[in-house]
């Protein structure tokens, strides 16, 4: 089964902090490449979702899996959609971001 990947509003917003945040320090070529490989690797949970840890304990249904050791990616899984709830980098605290 093929999953349909989506972005809430909030992981959007993150997308698009952690581009400016990046761009600033290293240059919008860099900035652009890593957040290309962020949304390729969101991507491919169309094919196998259930990754990562079961964060229960914050909100039900929450699965966290981290991305090149610097983002940790929030996410839940339906019938036939992934969501990704927030996409927080440099240890962004979780449970802050309910």
């Amino acid at each position: 089964m093929i999953y349909k990947v989506v972005f809430s509003p909030e992981a959007e917003n993150d997308l698009l902090e952690l581009y400016l945040y990046i761009a600033e320090r290293t240059g919008s070529a860099h900035a652009v490449a890593y957040i290309e490989r962020l949304e390729r690797y969101c991507k491919s949970f169309e094919e196998f979702p259930e990754r990562g840890t079961s964060r229960d304990d914050l909100f039900p249904g929450l699965r966290v899996v981290g991305f090149e050791r610097r983002v940790s990616i929030a996410f839940h899984v339906n019938a036939d959609t992934v969501t990704f709830d927030r996409l927080l980098y440099g240890g962004r605290d979780l449970d802050g971001h309910r």
